[in-house]
């Protein structure tokens, strides 16, 4: 997986990906990063990246040149050019090399990245990706779709955004972190990529730890189960997740729930289940209207429901 970051801040991104999981991905050769400064695309003395927006308003726009100049030398042709290349079998990309760009955390070895083609096909699986307020709500859906490529590029915005023939142009998706305003793309940037790596294989310690978590597949397309032993986690299945517990199994007067601790994983993934729909309803109801949801799962939630009309009459 190679992801390229397209900034007028590549410093922002110096310190960020030298952590965690992450590091281990471009250290084991499993990713890589390039960020590339959008100024070195630019041809006045000023380095002028931006303008005033035509019609008149507040804030300055980001002028689409230096972009398409960037682009361009990332071996990204307009994604016009692109699908038809790929219709007739052949690359679009040419692997030109951009200037300015500076790789991230220069002392953890880099490494290509794998650039698989699929079956039948000459061109590389790379997604160009504008990073706004006014892009569809990133999500884990949308994650696991990006991990099953070999190249993303993302672009990320500033000032008022960026001039919208862009993302006409070049832009495979327009993807906003959430429901308010950065002021630019760097953060959403780090946080896709983050989001993204993580789910690469090898990435993670244990490769289960992608399955059971928020937002996770539903339990069925999901096969764990150690030599005949039955799971004590449930999958998501679009909800959020269990609370969890480690020791001690008291700590301020709070002990651990007992059923974590009887050793019975049917009690135990029932138990974690009735907490993934509560924990759901109180914080994130929205999430119940599209997850996939048993006739079990329904008639937990009006328990829930019933008990917590129940609380709330009382109090």
């Amino acid at each position: 997986m190679r992801i390229d970051i397209v900034t007028i801040f590549p410093g922002f991104f110096a310190g960020i990906f030298e952590h965690g999981v992450i590091r281990r991905a471009l250290g084991e050769g499993l990713a890589k990063i390039d960020v590339h400064d959008l100024r070195a695309f630019t041809h006045d003395r000023h380095r002028t990246v931006d303008d005033r927006p035509f019609g008149g308003g507040e804030g300055m726009v980001l002028k689409p040149e230096p972009i398409a100049e960037a682009l361009a030398a990332l071996g990204i042709a307009s994604r016009f050019e692109r699908q038809d290349a790929i219709r007739a079998g052949i690359s679009p990309q040419t692997g030109s090399m951009s200037r300015g760009t500076t790789l991230v955390a220069p002392q953890t070895p880099q490494f290509d990245s794998r650039a698989l083609a699929p079956a039948g096909e000459g061109a590389l699986q790379t997604r160009v990706i504008l990073l706004s307020a006014q892009g569809r709500r990133f999500t884990q859906a949308i994650a696991r779709e990006l991990a099953a490529l070999d190249r993303i590029v993302l672009v990320c915005g500033r000032y008022e955004g960026v001039d919208e023939r862009i993302n006409e142009l070049y832009c495979d998706r327009e993807l906003s972190i959430g429901d308010y305003v950065l002021s630019g793309g760097e953060l959403a940037a780090a946080v896709v990529a983050d989001a993204v790596l993580r789910l690469l294989p090898g990435v993670l310690g244990n490769e289960a730890s992608r399955e059971f978590e928020s937002f996770g597949e539903e339990d069925a397309k999901i096969d764990s189960d150690v030599e005949g032993v039955p799971r004590s986690q449930h999958g998501a299945g679009g909800l959020l997740d269990y609370p969890h517990y480690t020791r001690p199994a008291e700590f301020s007067g709070l002990r651990v729930p007992e059923v974590l601790m009887n050793g019975d994983h049917a009690q135990i993934r029932r138990w974690r289940r009735e907490q993934q729909l509560r924990k759901t309803l109180a914080n994130r109801p929205d999430l119940l209207e599209r997850a996939q949801l048993s006739t079990e799962d329904d008639k937990l939630l009006d328990q829930i429901r019933r008990e917590r009309a129940e609380f709330d009459a009382l109090h």
